[in-house]
């Protein structure tokens, strides 16, 4: 059955830092996660998501602040004894053990009767699809079949907590997309809370109810993925989510529209409340890639940009065109590619990018 994230926190980090000498990888973390919910943690490296994690699971002690489960802080609490399991990106599997042992070694440390264990661990090999594998070596298992036995080990002590770090970062691109489905369709089924940390934007963004995107040891932004793609709230965001442009400038014009003066010209924007916005205010204009329109000839619209294409990167049917601005500066268009087939674009070629006032979003300097 089918369970839906609840309002209640089951997780709640209080001021959380982490210092290792002089060095911060996390400062003054506050965050909330929801019982039931699937959260993902994303960020550059070294931007503290996988200590943050590390923290939760009891890996690492907070220099300051207070991590809560269920309202109880655990701090001290050992990674062994908070029932917090984690599903590594090296997956850790024991290679001297078979298939249904790796299972059942959660179950043995717990004192699970052996008979109970045994029926517990082939409950959960069934529903991973992988029982007849149940006395195989490790090593005889594919990437795909060892990720499964290393959910069905987390998974099988039945926690209401699973935490992941970067599980499906060794996989081929087609297992990739076919774990995705078995995470997304597990968790929902359980609904136990998923805390998963990914630098991919494609697996955050297919699976998670809520995006952490963090930089510099802190929180930048908390939000849904389409939140999150569409209206960034930091340059930094902006520039690390989606295939976004960004032209700078400064307000020259308010009312019915707002106008920014850049580099490269004057455009329009009526979107996500421009009207707060004075003349003179430094702002940076966010236009999505899968948002622009190109054309041979000139639109005559407000909104367009003269470019040259540059390149263009073909994933399936969709195609990133890369073009240059006047002043030399990027800019991304994202089309499907039959759109394009009428077009003789190649390396040097002059064309037009437009895009509707409404599809902008503005950041002010401020927020960087």
């Amino acid at each position: 059955m089918s369970k839906t994230p609840s309002s209640r926190p089951l997780v709640t980090f209080d001021g959380v830092s982490k210092r290792y000498g002089s060095v911060t990888a996390v400062h003054t973390m506050n965050l909330e996660i929801y019982e039931g919910e699937f959260l993902a943690i994303m960020g550059p490296s070294g931007c503290g998501k996988t200590t943050s994690l590390r923290m939760l699971a009891g890996l690492e002690e907070p220099s300051e602040g207070e991590i809560r489960l269920d309202g109880q802080r655990i701090n001290e609490i050992s990674s062994i004894e908070r029932d917090t399991p984690m599903v590594w990106q090296s997956l850790a599997l024991f290679p001297f053990l078979n298939v249904q042992k790796n299972v059942e070694f959660g179950l043995k440390m717990r004192s699970i009767p052996a008979e109970e264990r045994q029926q517990r661990a082939r409950t959960w090999l069934e529903r991973m699809e992988i029982l007849e594998l149940a006395d195989r070596d490790i090593s005889q298992l594919s990437g795909g079949q060892k990720q499964r036995v290393a959910l069905a080990r987390s998974l099988v002590t039945e926690p209401r907590i699973l935490l992941l770090d970067e599980p499906l970062s060794a996989l081929d691109a087609n297992l990739v997309v076919r774990m995705q489905g078995v995470l997304s369709r597990l968790q929902k089924e359980l609904g136990i809370t998923f805390v998963y940390v990914t630098h991919s934007q494609s697996e955050a963004f297919a699976m998670s109810d809520r995006v952490v995107i963090m930089s510099q040891g802190q929180i930048d932004q908390i939000g849904s993925p389409k939140a999150i793609y569409r209206s960034p709230a930091s340059r930094f965001v902006a520039d690390f989510v989606g295939a976004n442009n960004i032209l700078s400038g400064s307000v020259i014009g308010t009312g019915t529209e707002l106008s920014l003066n850049t580099a490269v010209g004057e455009f329009r924007c009526q979107a996500n409340g421009y009207e707060a916005f004075s003349t003179g205010d430094t702002l940076d204009m966010v236009i999505s890639a899968d948002l622009v329109q190109i054309s041979m000839e000139d639109p005559g619209t407000q909104n367009s940009l003269h470019c040259r294409f540059i390149s263009e990167e073909f994933v399936g049917s969709i195609v990133t065109i890369f073009a240059e601005l006047e002043d030399g500066s990027d800019f991304k268009v994202q089309a499907r590619q039959r759109d394009l087939a009428s077009m003789s674009l190649e390396e040097g070629v002059a064309f037009f990018a437009s895009w509707s006032a409404t599809d902008t979003h503005l950041i002010s300097r401020g927020q960087d």
